[in-house]
């Protein structure tokens, strides 16, 4: 916690001099996002206001925020904590990913678009070459990110925005970070390429087995008897 409140203080920056609520609850969700809050973990008002320079109300309007999209849990008289997903949360989660990708990798991508990808796979390789293994989950779910921006939605970008930072939560659960995240930096590697080459019904194909699987690995992670 220390840590993941000390590199608060880098982001007064993007608050400015009219911080909101709003822009306040958008860097708790990137620091939940890039995994330095773990499910279960209480978050003090305190240091956070502290750290982001902001009152306690401003804080409290941020922690409601996020309550709304799933990311902390209220306990009374106790206070703020990250939530524990359950596996099935993983299961809706994965539902919904099903609809956003699928459509996503059924369109041709922009030039733009394909960079943003490409620049995510290769931060996964070079991430897991550093043994790295929070920083291959980042770029994952950037990758993730980015394959759902090809339908060219603003509200699909945020609900998948939403989705990956509950999904974050849902990596935690992994003992070995590494034996989760490894295969897929290939994987995604192989997905962009089909992508890349126009294949989009075998790109389709491709992410539905992807998924399936990565829920498959979750679900038992939180339940090993299914």
């Amino acid at each position: 916690m220390d840590d993941a409140v000390a590199d608060l203080e880098r982001e007064r920056s993007r608050l400015g001099r009219t911080s909101t609520a709003e822009r306040v609850a958008d860097i708790l969700r990137d620091r939940i996002i890039e995994g330095f809050f773990e499910p279960g973990q209480r978050l003090s008002e305190e240091s956070i206001s502290e750290a982001l320079g902001v009152s306690r109300n401003t804080l409290r309007e941020a922690f409601r925020l996020l309550g709304h999209e799933r990311l902390l849990d209220h306990r009374l008289n106790r206070g703020v904590f990250v939530r524990v997903l359950s596996a099935e949360d993983v299961a809706d989660l994965y539902r919904v990913r099903r609809v956003l990708q699928d459509a996503a990798v059924r369109r041709r991508p922009t030039g733009a678009a394909l960079a943003v990808i490409r620049e995510a796979v290769a931060d996964a390789e070079r991430s897991a070459a550093a043994d790295d293994w929070r920083g291959v989950g980042t770029a994952n779910i950037r990758f993730h990110q980015a394959l759902v921006a090809m339908n060219g939605s603003p509200r699909l970008d945020e609900t998948m925005r939403q989705l990956l930072a509950e999904l974050r939560l849902v990596f935690h659960v992994m003992k070995n970070p590494r034996t989760f995240h490894e295969p897929f930096v290939e994987l995604n590697r192989k997905l962009l390429e089909l992508i890349e080459a126009g294949r989009t019904d075998e790109a389709a194909g491709f992410l539905a087995d992807y998924l399936d699987h990565a829920e498959r690995l979750l679900v038992r992670a939180y339940d090993p008897s299914r």
